[in-house]
């Protein structure tokens, strides 16, 4: 196949690129990538050939790229924000060089934006119970509510007791839960890892009572574990409104359900659990993400530590 373009000469227009992002999106799917990289990726995508319509960009070339990710800085947007763009972009053009719809990707070599260490606070055991508290199921509560209040009660402990990540959580099965064991596995974590992870009799009475209404749901047949309460499925999409909406009914601010998940690493740590079982059931093979995940509250937990060893004692 010939190819339409070069580094300096592209010669594909936006219009062109939206077709082929397309393609790439189906290509991404039988890579079976998961439900956040999908979306992050074409979104990433999505934006830049708006921004570079708007602004009669050419799309292909370095400076484009450069130009609008300094935009979005200049927006106020995070800076791992236009990080994780400036890499969809970088990926379509290497997608598009790979495929022979142009000469050679522009856009290697170029650097992502620098990321600042960002510090996350994991939620405290109060705001947990806000959130808990804003999924109890009052007296007269109509059957469509009570569904959607047990459901979200058992997502959160389960995120805040195992460290699963949002799209793993949505993707969970039937098949993945063993409740009287306590154990959920999660067939495909990021980079495509499998694992085991368990949890308490607390999360488990909240699965059972959520599993106990999911038998009457239009789709009870359905392999998934989380089911919507209009007789649909859960998305990830989904989870991320729903776990917003319980946030926002328990008062929380500037709640992402990745805190979930900083929640769960800094509970395992501050309740003694070591740091290599942490990263076993986290799912990390690097100490780095390790200590960029429990790095908020180490000072708190080192003081714990320090009094427990009563150092002074003589």
């Amino acid at each position: 196949m010939a190819r339409r373009g070069s580094a300096s000469e592209p010669g594909l227009s936006v219009a062109e690129l939206r077709d082929l992002a397309e393609s790439w999106s189906l290509a991404l799917r039988a890579e079976r990538k998961s439900a956040p990289t999908l979306k992050s990726y074409g979104d990433g995508v999505r934006f830049f050939l708006d921004w570079c319509e708007e602004t009669e960009a050419e799309p292909l070339l370095r400076t484009s790229l450069q130009g609008w990710v300094a935009h979005l800085l200049e927006e106020g947007r995070e800076a791992s924000t236009a990080n994780a763009r400036h890499l969809a972009v970088r990926r379509f053009g290497e997608w598009l060089d790979t495929e022979g719809e142009i000469d050679v990707s522009p856009f290697i070599g170029l650097k992502a934006p620098k990321i600042d260490a960002k510090v996350i606070e994991p939620l405290s055991d109060d705001e947990l119970r806000a959130m808990l508290r804003a999924c109890q199921v009052a007296r007269g509560t109509d059957e469509k509510e009570t569904f959607r209040r047990r459901r979200d009660e058992a997502i959160i402990r389960v995120m805040f007791e195992t460290t699963a990540r949002a799209g793993e959580t949505a993707n969970m099965t039937l098949a993945d839960l063993d409740l009287k064991a306590g154990i959920i596995i999660i067939r495909r974590g990021k980079g495509g890892k499998g694992r085991r992870v368990p949890f308490g009799p607390d999360a488990a009475r909240a699965i059972d009572r959520y599993l106990r209404l999911r038998k009457h749901h239009r789709l009870a047949d359905s392999d998934a574990l989380w089911l919507g309460d209009r007789g649909k499925g859960f998305t990830y999409d989904a989870l991320h409104k729903t776990l917003a909406n319980r946030a926002a009914d328990a008062g929380l601010e500037g709640f992402h359900p990745h805190r979930l998940r900083h929640t769960a690493a800094h509970r395992w740590l501050e309740k003694g659990g070591s740091e290599g079982g942490l990263m076993a059931v986290a799912g990390w093979t690097r100490p780095d993400m390790l200590l960029r995940y429990t790095k908020a509250r180490a000072e708190d937990r080192a003081a714990e530590e320090a009094r427990s060893l009563n150092l002074g004692d003589l």
